[in-house]
């Protein structure tokens, strides 16, 4: 019998990609409404990132000391496994950076916040901003908005306060930045205690539950006894001018250009999020990764930053992962890209799903990125049985999602240098979507022999033969 199976067809070899490749590249086109334009007077962005380099170098500087310090096989960086610089390193960087003790922690602290530095128990890290710091203006400006998210963290908080009562002053902000950023100018700190006061109010109402049944006769209410917040506001001012956000001092603040380009960043995005079709925001994890799913790389990401803001890390962190185990592969790739947004406080959960097959080399392609790796190389982490369980997975989520040519393009980015061999191996990877897979590209593949070959090898995955 004879046959035109292609013993020996070569595959051209291309990078193989995670599946969150895969989504933009299904011919879906959208219109996209035209970029924002910031402010009138903002600065460019290399300009802002310039200023950026400037508040964040002695963060910089520390963070390259500690690179070349506390390499792996040198002494450790912390004492604590909490990210608190150890005394004795602490003492050798002032020492060797002409600096005292003090102002190492301090800077420290400024580039952790920054994601300059990373700290996985007692071992510090460069993050990949500091690689890219010289050369990526995006980087630089991406640090110091890490840095002004995290503004709270970056100046120690006052005495004898109730956490609850901070908690609302950090909560009330937002509103009072957006009103610095709308004035354009130097704006009282009485006035803005008076925002602070009216939107710590807003936030007691909303928290306030009406028992139900019938409710005894309204009585006089006594005098509000809280605490006053003037302290408070007088403490976020001084934390938000401690990372360049503001500048603050004669009973008045004013927005620096970084603070007014940041409030407008996030304003844009509340903005975005506010305008998406299908109300990403609001969704739950797996319904938002579908309303994402058709969204350009950019949008997308903006959209997961947008969900991320709306609820605490760790619950979204725990979300995400829930729906990268279903059964939709597309969102398993999806999730892992919203991860991607959430960084290092993801690290832990994604570290603890390598025991999971399904997730396995997805998180494995995240920690290698995570730890520095060039994305377009984290596929190196891999074991063969691992990229072609991830290529099957790939494929099964262009089957259910994409086009026909996108599949056929897919068959070029797996690891095995022929035909013969991907099908082995993609039959011995034990993939749940395999025989469909096999049969879709069967289906949408041109050549007629190859497209037999693949066939055959569906029906023997299919009823359990050699």
């Amino acid at each position: 019998m004879t046959s035109r199976i292609p013993r020996d067809s070569r595959l051209r070899l291309v990078r193989p990609r995670p599946l969150a490749a895969a989504p933009p590249a299904m011919n879906q086109r959208r219109s996209r409404r035209p970029a924002p334009r910031p402010p009138e007077g903002t600065p460019a962005p290399a300009e802002l990132a310039r200023m950026a380099r400037s508040g964040l170098a002695g963060a910089a500087r520390v963070a390259r000391w500690a690179d070349a310090a506390l390499g792996p096989g040198r002494d450790s960086a912390t004492d604590d496994g909490k990210a608190t610089l150890s005394d004795a390193t602490a003492e050798r960087a002032a020492r060797d950076l002409g600096l005292t003790a003090a102002q190492v922690r301090a800077d420290w602290d400024t580039a952790r916040l920054a994601g300059l530095v990373e700290v996985h128990g007692d071992s510090a890290r460069p993050g990949w901003r500091l690689r890219a710091w010289n050369r990526d203006d995006s980087a630089v400006l991406r640090g110091w908005v890490a840095l002004f998210d995290a503004w709270s963290l970056a100046h120690p908080e006052p005495a004898r306060h109730e956490p609850a009562a901070v908690a609302e002053v950090v909560s009330a902000m937002p509103q009072a930045l957006s009103f610095l950023q709308l004035s354009a100018g130097p704006v009282p700190v009485e006035q803005l205690l008076d925002l602070l006061e009216q939107r710590v109010t807003e936030l007691r109402t909303a928290r306030c539950e009406i028992p139900y049944g019938p409710q005894p006769e309204p009585q006089a209410e006594p005098e509000h006894t809280d605490a006053p917040l003037a302290p408070l506001l007088d403490w976020a001012l001084r934390a938000l001018a401690s990372v360049g956000a503001l500048t603050y001092g004669d009973g008045q603040a004013t927005l620096t250009p970084l603070g007014s380009w940041a409030v407008w960043v996030k304003l844009e995005q509340i903005c975005v999020a506010a305008q998406s079709p299908a109300g990403n925001i609001e969704q739950a994890a797996e319904d938002m990764l579908r309303g994402c799913a058709q969204l350009r790389p950019n949008a997308a990401r903006a959209e997961y930053r947008a969900w991320l803001a709306a609820r605490p890390v760790g619950s979204a962190v725990t979300e995400l992962l829930d729906a990268a185990r279903g059964e939709d592969a597309l969102l398993r790739g999806l999730a892992f890209e919203a991860l991607r947004v959430v960084g290092a406080p993801a690290e832990p959960d994604v570290r603890g799903a390598l025991d999971e097959p399904t997730l396995r080399p997805y998180a494995l392609l995240w920690l290698a990125e995570h730890d520095g790796a060039d994305p377009e190389d984290a596929h190196e982490v891999l074991t063969r049985e691992e990229a072609t369980w991830l290529w099957v997975d790939t494929a099964a989520a262009v089957a259910d999602h994409g086009e026909a040519p996108l599949l056929v393009r897919h068959l070029e980015s797996a690891v095995q240098p022929t035909v013969p061999r991907l099908l082995d191996e993609v039959r011995a990877v034990g993939h749940p979507r395999t025989v469909q897979v096999l049969v879709a590209l069967a289906a949408a593949h041109p050549d007629p022999a190859l497209a037999k070959a693949v066939r055959r090898a569906a029906f023997q995955v299919h009823t359990g033969g050699g």
